[in-house]
């Protein structure tokens, strides 16, 4: 389907990077969005919470002069993600900020409110809302969603258990907007197919939790790299909402991955989460099942133009 003005020949490849709690950070993004693709990060990353001014200050401008630099090639537009859910005691201020520098795109969870959808579009900007399955896909364009990011399985963090196929058919019966597939990206095979399944754009995290820019541990890192879909447990022990996480963390937190307890979904919360033992994304690690594909720690453009050359061959292999 047509994009949006604000992503239509903006992309060197058809991907946006998800926003990841704790790594995503102004180096990861504007190193994505220099590279070609749109790059997020939560607003909850940014703390204490006066910092997403400063983070967004650095991202604009650090972009615009990219843009200036290099017309031929300017870079992607970012994108900030936004906890709609009513715990999070720091949406109005953080939407004030995102007023302030008309973010062009935020993508929402944990619910859809209406009124932050409006306030989005009178800046100029467009609104993703991520899914896991059609009735919260419905819900989220009926409040004035512009997309949809359909979560299926085997993503990472919050994730669903519907097959990418089924969830992307079921959606594209109704809907004709931006729809964007998550769930075990890793590679330009991937991206490819997420196309073909009938999204417009691959949504990609765990793999760039493996890039130099990213604030996660060395220890992460390298479990990511050494890891595969066997490694990965859905659970919703730690936050309240069913997630996908690394085995080996939650061994390491003193947690048996095989018999795990269900939490009360209830108590949601974000970050704080956890005993003295361990904290939930600080010592409990998130990703995908998509992992295996993803062998060495490198800066993020690297990763990229490796997604770009392998999505090439495969647009090429597959028109011979």
């Amino acid at each position: 389907m047509p994009l949006p003005p604000i992503l239509a020949n903006r992309l060197s490849i058809p991907v946006v990077a998800s926003p990841l709690f704790i790594i995503s950070n102004p180096d990861l993004v504007i190193a994505q969005c220099k590279a070609g693709i749109v790059g997020s990060f939560p607003a909850l990353n940014a703390r204490p919470e006066g910092a997403l001014d400063e983070w967004l200050d650095r991202i604009t401008t650090e972009l615009a002069e990219h843009d200036v630099k290099n017309p031929d090639r300017p870079s992607a537009p970012y994108a900030v993600n936004q906890i709609v859910h009513k715990s999070n005691s720091r949406l109005e201020s953080d939407m004030a900020v995102c007023e302030k520098y008309k973010v062009p795109i935020v993508i929402t969870s944990l619910g859809a409110r209406e009124e932050i959808n409006d306030a989005v579009h009178r800046w100029g900007g467009i609104v993703l809302h991520d899914v896991i399955n059609n009735s919260f896909a419905k819900k989220a364009v009926q409040k004035g969603a512009d997309g949809l990011i359909a979560v299926a399985t085997g993503a990472g963090g919050h994730a669903g258990v519907m097959s990418p196929f089924a969830l992307i058919q079921e959606i594209r019966e109704w809907f004709d907007g931006t729809v964007l597939l998550s769930g075990a990206i890793a590679g330009g095979n991937a991206i490819l197919a997420a196309q073909a399944a009938g999204a417009d754009l691959a949504y990609v995290g765990s793999a760039f939790i493996a890039t130099e820019e990213a604030n996660a541990a060395s220890g992460y890192k390298q479990a990511i790299v050494e890891g595969a879909a066997s490694d990965i447990v859905y659970t919703n022990l730690f936050s309240g909402v069913h997630g996908n996480y690394l085995r080996k963390s939650i061994v390491a937190a003193g947690l048996d991955p095989d018999d795990l307890p269900e939490s009360d979904p209830s108590a949601m919360n974000f970050g704080s989460g956890g005993t003295a033992r361990y904290k939930v994304w600080r010592d409990v690690w998130g990703a995908g099942q998509g992992i295996g594909a993803i062998k060495e720690v490198v800066p993020a453009a690297v990763l990229i133009a490796r997604f770009r050359r392998e999505y090439d061959r495969a647009r090429h292999r597959l028109s011979l």
